[in-house]
C-alpha cells in the first residue's frame, strides 16, 4: 500500500518522494501564486486523471482506501466548493508523484511547472507532518499539546503559500475521515486530534464552513464515541416531532414574509453534533436549552432585504434578549457575514434564525473558494470588493489568510500586529530527529537551531548533519528539514559565531545566548582579578583572618562577588579598603584631640568656666573629645587618661576606647557632662554617614536638609562607585549640634531626599 500525499494518513514514504522533496526549494510558491482557474486548458482534468490511472488505479493507501477512489472523491469535494476542473486535476498528479522517479520533471513536462511546484511541495509538506504525528509524543520539544498543534498550524501555512495546497489538504483529509466512518474503522486519535484542531480550525479561518462542520463531527466521532453517540441519539429521539414542527414553521414563515413583501427562502439548517456539545459544555447548558437544535436559515434577495426579514422576525416572534449578532454590519475576521437572531414561538420554544443573502450564504459553505465563483461576475465583488480580475481575487484570498495569522496567539503573534505584516514571511520550520517542530527565523542556521532546543546545546554545538548529510555550520535550513547537532560533552561558543559576515547566526535569541556566555566568562576573569588583589590587600594588613563577605557589607555590597566585581572593574580603590581596616586612632596622638568648644558668645558654663565635661573626683583635669567617636550631650561617655596630654572623653560604644581600655583598664575613669542642660551657646562636631543612590545634585540636597535645620555643616567627604545598583554614593558630613537626640530628627529627614538609601550617625 502506498501513502498519501494528500493527507499524511501513512507513516512511511517512498523513496522517489523523499527524492523529490528533498531537491525542491522550501517556498516554491507565494501566497498570490496564480489561480487555478488560469492554469491548463479544460481537459486537464481528462488528461490528469488518465495519466493517473495506471499509476495508482490497483494501489491502495494505508487507510485501505483505493487510491484512484481517494483521488474520484477529493476532486468531487473540490468541485462542491467551487474549485475548476484544473484545480481537481491537481489532486490525480499529487497522488500520483510518489510513483515518479523524477516527479518534477515528468509532471513539469506533462502539464507545466505550476502543477510539478504544487506537486513537490505537497508531499513534502505531508512528510513532514506524518513524522510530526507519529513521533513519540515523550520525546516532543513541546510538552503542552496545545502549543504544539499551533506550531503544526502555524507550519501548515508556512508551507501553504499555495492556497491550492491548502484546499487539497483540507479536501483529502476530509475524505479519509469519511473513509474510516463509512468503513466503520476507528481512526488514529492522532489523525482525529489533529483535524479537529488543526484543519477544521483552519477551514473556519477560510470561511469554507461546509468542510469545517463535517470535518468538527467525524472528529469528535472519533476522538470522544461514546458522548458522540449519545447526543446523537437525543437528536433522534424527538427528531420525527421536531422536524414536524420545523418544517410547518419554515414554510409558515416563508409564506408571510413573502406577503409581507418581503422575498425570501427559508430553509432549515443542519444539526452539527459537536456544536451542539461545545454550546452544553461552554454554557453549561441541558440538551433542551441549545438553541440551534432548531434552526432556520432566511435567505433573502439583498442586504436590505435581510434587516427587513429581521425586522418582521422580531415582531412576530419574542426575540430573547442577548442572543442576537449582526455580523453583516460588522463581519468577521474570516469576512462571514449573517444576521443572527433566536426569538420564541407562541408555545415557548427557542428557534435560532439566521438572516443573509444568496452571496452571503455561499461564502459561509465555500468561504475563499466562493471568490472565484465572482470573478466572472463584474463589479458584483463580494462585500464591497471587486473581483473582477485575476488579482483581486489573489487579495480576497490574502485577507482570510492575514485574519488566520492574526488570530494565533502568542509574542510572535504580537509583533506581527504591531508591525503590521505576517507571521510567515520571514520563519521556517524544522525537525528535530525525533520529529518535533522548530521555528526559526528565515536564515536560520544548525546553531540557530540547537539555541532553540536548549542553551547548552547551543554552547557544545561542533557540527550538525541535515537530513541525515553532513554540512558547515553556517548553512542556512529550509523549511521541513530535519536537523541532528553534534556536540562535544564540554566547551563554549566560537567567537566567530558573532561575526555576521560569516552567517553563523539569524536569531536574535541565539546572538544574545552567545554574548551572554562571553560576559560571563569575562565577569568571571574580572572577579577573580578583584579576588587576588583584595587578598592580598588583607595579607599586607594583617587581616586575613576577616570574612570576604562582612568586608564586602562594611564597604555596602551584598556579597564579597560584588566587592570583587568592583575592584577588578578599578571602580573602587584599595586605598578605600586600607583606611576601612585602619581605625583612625589605633595609638593616641597629640592630635587626636580636639578642645571642646566653649559658647560662641564668651559666656562661662555652667560651672564656673570649666569645660562641658566633669571628671569625677578629680577638679581642672584637661579634657579632650576624642575624634574618633566624636560625642556630644546626652551620650553616654567615658574617659581615659593618656600620658601627658589629659584625659580623652569617648562614647562608651566606641570601638576605639574597648580596644585601649582592655590594654589598660587602670587608665578608665568615669566622667559626665558638666549639666543634664546642654550649656548655652556650646556647639559639638559629629560624623553622619550617609549612603544613596549617586546622582547629580544629590550633594546640594542634603546639604539644603542642614541648612534649613540650622544645623552648621563643617567638613563633607564623598566617595562614589558603580555597582550593580547603577552606582552609590557614600558621604560623610560633619556636623556641629547642641544636642546628640536632636541629631535624630534631622537624620530621618535626610533620609527621605530621593535617593537616599540610609542616614545615621558614625
Amino acid at each position: 500500500m502506498k501513502s498519501n500525499p494528500l493527507g499524511p494518513e501513512s507513516s512511511t514514504s517512498s523513496s522517489s518522494t523523499l527524492r523529490a522533496t528533498s531537491g525542491a526549494p522550501s517556498s516554491q510558491a507565494s501566497i498570490v501564486t496564480a489561480t487555478a482557474g488560469s492554469l491548463e486548458p479544460a481537459d486537464t482534468l481528462a488528461r490528469a486523471r488518465a495519466f493517473a490511472e495506471p499509476l495508482i488505479g490497483s494501489e491502495n493507501l494505508d487507510t485501505g482506501e483505493n487510491t484512484l477512489a481517494h483521488a474520484d472523491a477529493v476532486a468531487a469535494i473540490l468541485k462542491t466548493i467551487g474549485r475548476t476542473d484544473a484545480m481537481q486535476a491537481a489532486t490525480y498528479l499529487v497522488l500520483s508523484c510518489p510513483h515518479l522517479t523524477k516527479p518534477q520533471e515528468v509532471i513539469g513536462k506533462a502539464f507545466g511547472a505550476n502543477y510539478a511546484a504544487l506537486a513537490i511541495e505537497t508531499n513534502k509538506l505531508v512528510t513532514v507532518q506524518r513524522q510530526t504525528r507519529t513521533a513519540d509524543a515523550k520525546a516532543q520539544l513541546l510538552e503542552d499539546p496545545s502549543a504544539q498543534l499551533e506550531t503544526v498550524r502555524k507550519m501548515l501555512l508556512a508551507f501553504s503559500r499555495d492556497l491550492r495546497v491548502v484546499m487539497l489538504r483540507l479536501a483529502s483529509r476530509l475524505q479519509t475521515l469519511r473513509y474510516y466512518a463509512a468503513t466503520k474503522q476507528a481512526a488514529p486519535q492522532a489523525l482525529a486530534r489533529e483535524s479537529l484542531h488543526v484543519f477544521a480550525p483552519l477551514a473556519n479561518r477560510l470561511g469554507i464552513w461546509q468542510i469545517k462542520w463535517e470535518m468538527e463531527d467525524l472528529s469528535f466521532r472519533f476522538l470522544e464515541p461514546e458522548t458522540y453517540k449519545k447526543t446523537a441519539q437525543l437528536l433522534d429521539e424527538k427528531r420525527v416531532g421536531r422536524e414536524h414542527f420545523m418544517e410547518t414553521l419554515r414554510a409558515q414563515l416563508e409564506r408571510e414574509l413573502n406577503q409581507n413583501g418581503i422575498a425570501a427562502l427559508v430553509q432549515g439548517r443542519p444539526k452539527h453534533i459537536y456544536s451542539i456539545v461545545k454550546k452544553m459544555r461552554g454554557k453549561s447548558l441541558d440538551f433542551d436549552q441549545v438553541f440551534d437544535i432548531r434552526a432556520l436559515r432566511v435567505i433573502a434577495a439583498d442586504v436590505k432585504g435581510c434587516y427587513a426579514a429581521l425586522g418582521f422576525v422580531h415582531s412576530r416572534f419574542t426575540p430573547i434578549d442577548g442572543e442576537f449578532d449582526d455580523y453583516i454590519a460588522k463581519p468577521k475576521s474570516n469576512g462571514y457575514q449573517s444576521l443572527h437572531t433566536v426569538v420564541r414561538d407562541e408555545a415557548g420554544r427557542a428557534v435560532e434564525i439566521q438572516i443573509r443573502t444568496q452571496a452571503m450564504h455561499d461564502h459561509a459553505e465555500h468561504g475563499v473558494a466562493a471568490h472565484w465563483a465572482y470573478k466572472e461576475a463584474g463589479v458584483k465583488g463580494y462585500n464591497g470588493v471587486s473581483a473582477n480580475t485575476e488579482y483581486d481575487a489573489k487579495i480576497v484570498v490574502l485577507r482570510q489568510l492575514l485574519a488566520w495569522e492574526r488570530d494565533l496567539s502568542g509574542p510572535a503573534a504580537q509583533r506581527a500586529r504591531d508591525a503590521n505584516q505576517g507571521l510567515f514571511e520571514d520563519r521556517i520550520y524544522v525537525l528535530t530527529p525525533e520529529a518535533a517542530i522548530v521555528e526559526l527565523p528565515q536564515g536560520a542556521t544548525a546553531v540557530d537551531f540547537a539555541y532553540s532546543v536548549h542553551t547548552s546545546l547551543g554552547h557544545r554545538c561542533r557540527g550538525a548533519r541535515i537530513d541525515g548529510v553532513m554540512v558547515p555550520l553556517n548553512t542556512a535550513l529550509q523549511n521541513g528539514q530535519t536537523v541532528e547537532v553534534i556536540t562535544v560533552k564540554d566547551g563554549g561558543p566560537s567567537r566567530d559565531w558573532l561575526n555576521p559576515e560569516l552567517g553563523f547566526l539569524a536569531s536574535h535569541r541565539a546572538k544574545s545566548k552567545v554574548r551572554a556566555w562571553f560576559n560571563v566568562l569575562e565577569m568571571a576573569q574580572t572577579v577573580a582579578r578583584g579576588r587576588e588583589a583584595v587578598e592580598k590587600l588583607l595579607q599586607r594588613e594583617g587581616k586575613t583572618a576577616m570574612k570576604l563577605d562582612d568586608l564586602a557589607s562594611q564597604l555596602g555590597f551584598k556579597a564579597a562577588e560584588d566587592l570583587f566585581e568592583v575592584v577588578g572593574k578599578d571602580e573602587l580603590s584599595l586605598r578605600t579598603i586600607e583606611n576601612m581596616l585602619r581605625p583612625p586612632e589605633p595609638v593616641l596622638a597629640p592630635d587626636d584631640y580636639v578642645l571642646a568648644k566653649k559658647p560662641r558668645s564668651g559666656s562661662s558654663s555652667a560651672k564656673g568656666g570649666k569645660g562641658a565635661v566633669l571628671v569625677v573626683g578629680i577638679d581642672s583635669l584637661l579634657t579632650q573629645l576624642a575624634k574618633c567617636c566624636k560625642p556630644a550631650p546626652p551620650d553616654e561617655i567615658l574617659g581615659f587618661v593618656t600620658k601627658g596630654k589629659g584625659v580623652s572623653i569617648h562614647r562608651s560604644d566606641c570601638s576605639n576606647f574597648r580596644n585601649m581600655a582592655s590594654g589598660s583598664p587602670d587608665r578608665v575613669i568615669d566622667v559626665a557632662w558638666n549639666s543634664p542642660e546642654t550649656p548655652d551657646g556650646a556647639f559639638y562636631p559629629v560624623d553622619v554617614a550617609v549612603e544613596a543612590a549617586d546622582r547629580q545634585g544629590l550633594l546640594r540636597d542634603i546639604s539644603e536638609v542642614f541648612a534649613k535645620e540650622k544645623m552648621n555643616v563643617i567638613g563633607v567627604q564623598t566617595q562614589s562607585v558603580k555597582d550593580n545598583r547603577g552606582g552609590t554614593a557614600w558621604m560623610t558630613f560633619t556636623v556641629e549640634v547642641a544636642q546628640s537626640g536632636r541629631l535624630k530628627q534631622v537624620l530621618g529627614v535626610v533620609a527621605e531626599v530621593p535617593g537616599v538609601r540610609s542616614a545615621r550617625r558614625r
